[in-house]
């Protein structure tokens, strides 16, 4: 197919993954209420679970059906690294008093998420040390290998957060649900949501590998920069959309919880379905680096006077726009901090 035809594919992708985000984002919402999840909890877990849906699938498409581990992970990190400047940073341009926050989102939400950066990288680092590929000489080439028991490793920094979740229900007095909210229908709404999902986000890494190959650009860089954008839409917009209403601490505890589901369940389910995969640890360390800085960044913002102002705002979409330039860089090599992209 030509590359016009790919160019709509990659559209056509990208509207469905819009659309069944934004149906998984209603329908989880209707069933936040029946089962009467507090807030923190529904923008913690549900709405960033369902928002991250698409991050989750291209790591398991691009590992199971195409053999491309690297561009899964290239379209989580930079999902990641999108909502953690891009999302907070809108938020506070669009809303008319920037976004609140609160102690708690601060001190339990926000360090959780540092605590799974740091076990991401170390994951990473932990695969480079027990499982490095070495050429016929010995020398090291900076490629490890992620096995299974080592993605068990996030996942179970996960069920903590599960867990920890859990205990805000337990200790919150639930509401009584709608009386006329059709649970059944939400559900099915629900499934149908995540086959649009994975159906747009199918089309969107088979357009990416098809314009790796004829543009020169790895596919790693599309995913890192196009399909991450894409995918993180929905996800800006339901934050966009919680801040404007005054509901800043739900729409931060969105972001913080996608990025926390990104990092320690979309990654290693990829692993776990492949058995074990190969990665070049000089492309991700630079960049899971920019990840914590930008973490770092959100987290002092947000500490200070408990809110995310107009100024700081700006500042987080500039810091974007240096990712971006930065990978351009990369691809024109005149930077060479991601040398196996080159």
């Amino acid at each position: 197919m030509s590359t016009v035809v790919w160019f709509l594919i990659a559209v056509a992708a990208s509207v469905v993954v819009w659309r069944g985000s934004d149906l998984l984002e209603k329908s989880a919402e209707q069933l936040s209420l029946f089962y009467g999840l507090p807030p923190v909890v529904h923008g913690a877990m549900v709405v960033a679970v369902g928002s991250s849906f698409p991050e989750l699938s291209s790591t398991v498409l691009a590992t199971l059906i195409h053999g491309e581990f690297e561009l899964g992970l290239s379209v989580v990190v930079g999902s990641a690294i999108f909502n953690i400047l891009v999302i907070p940073g809108l938020s506070g341009v669009m809303s008319p008093a920037g976004v609140l926050s609160d102690k708690e989102l601060v001190y339990k939400d926000a360090q959780f998420y540092l605590i799974s950066v740091a076990v991401f990288v170390l994951t990473f680092s932990f695969a480079l040390i027990y499982n490095p590929d070495t050429t016929s000489d010995g020398v090291n080439t900076l490629t490890g290998t992620m096995t299974r028991p080592l993605a068990l490793i996030p996942i179970a920094l996960y069920l903590l957060y599960v867990f920890i979740q859990q205990q805000e229900v337990s200790d919150t007095e639930l509401e009584e649900p709608p009386d006329d909210l059709r649970v059944g229908r939400q559900w099915s709404l629900l499934t149908l949501s995540l086959v649009l999902v994975v159906v747009g986000v199918e089309g969107l890494v088979r357009a990416a590998l098809f314009f790796g190959d004829t543009t020169g650009i790895p596919p790693f860089v599309w995913g890192i920069t196009v399909i991450a954008g894409v995918t993180s839409v929905p996800d800006a917009l339901i934050s966009i959309r919680l801040a404007r209403r005054g509901e800043g601490v739900v729409s931060m505890s969105n972001v913080l919880g996608s990025n926390i589901f990104d990092l320690l369940i979309a990654v290693p389910a990829g692993v776990l379905i492949a058995g074990s995969v190969a990665f070049q640890f000089a492309v991700a360390v630079p960049l899971i680096g920019f990840l914590t800085l930008a973490t770092i960044v959100l987290f002092a913002q947000l500490r200070t006077g408990l809110e995310l102002s107009k100024l700081e705002s700006w500042l987080l979409l500039v810091a974007y726009g240096v990712f971006v330039v930065w990978m351009i860089l990369e691809q024109m090599g005149l930077m060479s901090l991601l040398p196996a992209t080159t």
